[in-house]
């Protein structure tokens, strides 16, 4: 299933994405209830995708964020952020950051570069802790795309990470979420990010140094995970910056695609 969160006039709510059988155009099916608290069900109206606007799919407790799991991006970053580590890199972003598939990216002003990283995301479905390997796979809703994006400036000025990652609109996700994946098929997805349609990043969650399974474990054995909050799980190599009045796009395969464009903040 495709569970996305969306607005419709004043009315906000969750619904199954679908394509029209006869037309092959998509449209949102409308549930009532929360997809986090196992009680929906389907309300018989629906509405064209055009007509609605995507919000961020779920609004989390918190943002937990994988850094260095990708080889080629932790040579690339070595001067910033330094070696590779045997145990997951973790760093948080706060619930303030997250931003729908299509909103804006504020540019902050004391920043002179901001930078995308295209992600897979994992959405946790309920309240866990010390999760070992072999249950990993029940605490997870499903997946959806997130961009982690970085004040680089700030990052290495700062030697940690919190204000460069933790600005308003720095972690936009969507479109919707996929469920009924299983962790192997997530664990080989292609990633693509384009800044004004030209290919700036391209990998394989194939290649993460941690897997889905070390990523829950490692991060469950330190602090509870809440319904509803995500796990960014890394970023290939390619980063770089984008400026105002560009737009980013963030694509994994069979998820689907963010674009957001990069405004100066009023």
């Amino acid at each position: 299933m495709r569970i996305a969160r969306f607005a419709a006039g004043d009315e906000v709510g969750f619904g199954l994405v679908q394509t029209d059988s006869d037309s092959g155009e998509e449209f949102v099916a409308r549930l009532s209830g929360h997809p986090l608290l196992g009680d929906i069900k389907p309300t018989g109206e629906r509405a064209k995708l055009s007509d609605i606007r995507l919000l961020s799919p779920v609004l989390p407790t918190k943002v937990v964020c994988v850094g260095k799991n990708y080889a080629d991006h932790v040579a690339e970053m070595r001067d910033i952020t330094g070696e590779s580590t045997d145990e997951p890199v973790v760093f948080l972003k706060p619930s303030t950051a997250v931003t729908g598939p299509h909103d804006p990216i504020f540019h902050p002003e004391i920043s002179e570069r901001v930078d995308y990283e295209g992600e897979l995301a994992i959405v946790i479905a309920r309240p866990c802790r010390e999760v070992p390997r072999d249950r990993v796979k029940d605490v997870i809703l499903g997946y959806t795309v997130a961009n982690d994006v970085t004040a680089r400036d700030l990052q290495k000025k700062d030697k940690q990470w919190t204000r460069a990652k933790g600005f308003d609109s720095f972690c936009p996700i969507g479109p919707w979420i996929t469920t009924g994946m299983s962790i192997e098929e997530a664990q080989d997805l292609a990633i693509t990010t384009t800044v004004d349609g030209q290919i700036r990043q391209e990998g394989r969650t194939s290649q993460f140094i941690h897997d889905i399974p070390d990523i829950i474990a490692h991060v469950s054995s330190f602090m509870t995970l809440l319904p509803g909050d995500m796990v960014l799980t890394g970023t290939p190599a390619g980063v770089g910056p984008v400026e105002v009045g560009q737009e980013v796009s963030v694509t994994v395969e069979r998820l689907g695609t963010i674009s957001n464009r990069v405004v100066a903040r009023d």
